[in-house]
């Protein structure tokens, strides 16, 4: 059953029993109490995404929601889609989050998406997208994006599954603001352990490097993006495995590649030779640096009405929903990066 506005507590209860040596009766102390923490190669994830693509003035709502929708009805939905993910192999959500959706009345039905994720197991990053009404790269409103943030935090620091992530490719700043925006950031957020937290790269999320090197974000997860279409007359393999290489640097450990997508609805197969086309030499690429470098991995889009990239049609109507998969040579692509 949902849980509507509940608030999460990732306790850890009970005595911690001291182990006794045979000999002298010294006592061992547990190493740490904190659950442990994943590495970034455990992210095995796909978007759940807006039809306009999660730059939105108003509500930003994943495919196959609504902002009539109550908790429950949201939460039913959810449960549905998010198992038509698991079914994918996926164990990881990433969801768009924007002022409107999270300082207004769409926020007690939003809920019920982030809670289904989790009530399933899966890790859930919620991440920040700026309006389609400016799209400069930049923060639209900071006031009203610490209040979103502080809102989030508020219901979800605690919980263990929920990651956040600042905001999504932030083009507009060079690499000293963004950095400044990010540390700052932090900083505000103290209740968020930092491997909860994941920086995007500089532009376009593009560059982890810079970030990966600036002390005061340390600790917190970093986040890449990459796409086929940024370099459409690339069809060497190497040359894409080679590109994504020199925007982590030797930041792996802490990257999790959270977009890359190429078309899905125009029968290309993934698994076959490369032929020419650039969107083969990159997916077979980008899963191949993946699974080697052991990074982790969230596809764009799982899901999104409309987008040639989706991974999954959304099938059913009302509450009786499921996923039927586009592309299985995508898919098999993406279990090779998941070590599946």
């Amino acid at each position: 059953m949902p849980r509507e506005n509940r608030h999460r507590r990732t306790a850890c209860l009970g005595a911690l029993l001291a182990c006794v040596t045979a000999f002298g009766g010294s006592l061992a102390s547990p190493a740490s109490a904190r659950p442990s923490v994943p590495p970034v190669s455990d992210f095995h994830g796909v978007n759940w995404a807006d039809p306009r693509d999660n730059y939105a003035d108003d509500e930003v709502v994943p495919s196959g929601l609504s902002t009539s929708d109550g908790y429950a009805t949201t939460y039913a939905k959810s449960r549905a889609i998010i198992g038509g993910f698991a079914k994918l192999g996926a164990n990881t959500v990433r969801l768009p989050v924007n002022p409107s959706s999270v300082n207004g009345p769409f926020w007690k039905s939003y809920r019920g998406a982030i809670d289904a994720a989790t009530d399933k197991g899966f890790k859930v990053i919620l991440g920040y997208w700026e309006g389609d009404n400016a799209k400069d790269g930049k923060v639209d409103d900071p006031a009203a994006w610490d209040r979103m943030w502080a809102r989030i935090t508020g219901a979800y620091a605690r919980d263990a599954k929920v990651y956040f992530e600042p905001m999504n490719e932030p083009f507009g700043y060079t690499s000293q603001e963004w950095r400044d925006v990010a540390a700052k950031w932090v900083t505000d957020h103290r209740s968020v352990p930092r491997d909860r937290i994941l920086i995007g790269g500089v532009k376009y999320s593009e560059d982890v490097k810079p970030v990966c090197a600036d002390g005061r974000l340390d600790g917190t997860r970093l986040a890449l993006h990459n796409y086929g279409f940024w370099h459409t007359d690339w069809t060497s393999y190497d040359q894409w495995k080679q590109d994504f290489k020199e925007r982590i640097g030797d930041c792996a450990s802490r990257t999790v590649l959270d977009e890359f997508g190429a078309t899905m609805t125009s029968g290309l197969d993934y698994n076959g030779p490369v032929d020419g086309s650039h969107e083969v030499a990159y997916i077979q690429a980008a899963t191949d640096t993946v699974r080697e470098l052991g990074l982790g991995s969230v596809y764009w889009p799982g899901l999104r009405n409309g987008d040639t990239y989706s991974l999954t049609t959304l099938q059913g109507t009302g509450t009786h929903l499921s996923l039927k998969l586009n592309n299985r040579s995508g898919l098999d692509r993406l279990h090779w990066a998941w070590r599946k």
